[in-house]
């Protein structure tokens, strides 16, 4: 059972069926599927994996369950003169990106994340972005502090003023604190728009 035991009644019944009443989709692979649709199927499927606490090995075993027609002969293809022990989740996601994604579709979304950086966004939507398309530079941001690094990095310059000199090396740590950072600007912001305003009028 493992970590299934702990999910209550979703923890019942076989992996596939879990993950079905969590609302995970069946992926068949059909000629011609975009390399968008693939990678939307794999990012809904990562979340209600994590949602469900699965270990790598039952996320492995749970993504191919839910192969279907040319997506499970493809994987039957791979699995062929692998040795048990290199199939991993890791595995699995790395070959699923090269058939399903291509080469080029993976280095565009690498190339979003060296160049992603706030903008006028939030900065819950630039975590949003920052997790998504890191997935496709993990060597770039393999442990926390590099990830808090790349982070900070890409914050506006009125924010990471405020960050960079704490050194925060906790990736939710540091997350948390630029919401905090927004917030408290925001609020300065509009006491002063409203003293101007009061000012005008008063003038």
């Amino acid at each position: 059972m493992g970590r299934w035991a702990n999910t209550g009644s979703r923890g019942r019944g076989s992996i596939t069926e879990r993950f079905l009443s969590n609302r995970a989709k069946i992926f068949r692979g059909v000629i011609g599927v975009t390399p968008n649709v693939a990678e939307y199927w794999m990012e809904a499927t990562e979340r209600i994996m994590d949602d469900l606490d699965c270990t790598p090995e039952q996320k492995l075993k749970g993504a191919v369950l839910l192969l279907r027609n040319e997506a499970y002969q493809w994987w039957l293809t791979v699995n062929e003169g692998i040795q048990p022990d290199h199939l991993s989740w890791e595995f699995f996601k790395s070959a699923f990106q090269g058939r399903y994604m291509g080469a080029s579709h993976i280095d565009a979304r690498r190339s979003e994340f060296l160049n992603l950086t706030q903008r006028d966004q939030s900065v819950a939507k630039y975590e949003v972005d920052f997790l998504r398309l890191g997935r496709y530079a993990l060597g770039m941001v393999a442990s926390e502090y590099e990830r808090c690094i790349h982070f900070k990095g890409g914050l506006r310059d009125s924010l990471r003023v405020l960050i960079a000199p704490q050194r925060e090396q906790e990736f939710s740590v540091l997350v948390e604190k630029a919401k905090i950072g927004e917030v408290v600007k925001s609020a300065k912001r509009q006491n002063r728009d409203r003293k101007r305003d009061k000012n005008r009028r008063d003038s």
